[in-house]
């Protein structure tokens, strides 16, 4: 049997593989102690759009329209910006009921997963 480490996608596994026995299957991998994951760099926010409540994108895609500006009180689920990604469109919402806070993109902005879309208080 051979010990091995391999690294897939930032995840390192420790793989344990029996020599010798043709058509055996490999032992299950272990997951091994994780390497600490890059900082994504962080976009700058226009002044005054810090709240308390980030909205994330969940997927990387193109903003197609805005439908709530700073200041708006909105309620959970409320639609907030209508987000295209693989040829659909998705409604990115309140997580929870509170004030926009500030809105950190446009229409036609094309954004990463992860990227803060808005903030709420």
């Amino acid at each position: 049997m051979k010990n091995y480490t391999i690294t897939v996608n930032g995840n390192v596994y420790d793989v344990t593989v029996e020599e010798g026995t043709a058509g055996a299957a490999a032992s299950a991998p272990k997951a091994a102690p994780k390497a600490a994951p890059k900082a994504a760099p962080k976009a700058a926010a226009p002044a005054g759009a810090a709240g308390a409540v980030k909205v994330n994108a969940p997927m990387p895609g193109k903003i197609i329209s805005v439908k709530a500006s700073a200041g708006q009180a909105v309620k959970k689920g409320d639609v907030i910006l209508i987000l295209e990604a693989m040829k659909m469109e998705n409604e990115i919402v309140a997580p929870q009921d509170g004030t926009i806070a500030g809105i950190n993109v446009a229409a036609g902005d094309s954004v990463e997963a992860g990227a803060v879309l808005a903030s709420l208080n």
